[in-house]
């Protein structure tokens, strides 16, 4: 899986886009980076990035965001997707 893949998947599935940025950092939303060592995925606030979650390749951090926004997904609205098709 790759960016635009992920994006795609959030789109089909409703996820509001006010919780998500990927490929930038943009604040109040979870985000997903390339770095220059590898992948990021976490929460970004007016001051830091917390939760930084560190990955390998692209797949690993895709998969790795769309885990913790279905968790949000689950927690606000009451809604998830099946896993089995991510």
């Amino acid at each position: 899986m790759n960016k635009k893949d992920l994006d795609t998947f959030f789109r089909e599935h409703m996820v509001p886009p006010a919780l998500y940025s990927i490929g930038q950092k943009e604040y109040n939303k979870i985000c997903l980076e390339d770095t220059s060592d590898g992948w990021e995925v976490y929460f970004s606030d007016a001051n830091a990035k917390v939760g930084v979650l560190h990955y390998d390749t692209e797949d690993a951090a895709c998969h790795g965001m769309m885990d913790e926004i279905r968790k949000c997904m689950e927690s606000f609205y009451g809604l998830t997707w099946n896993l089995s098709i991510a």
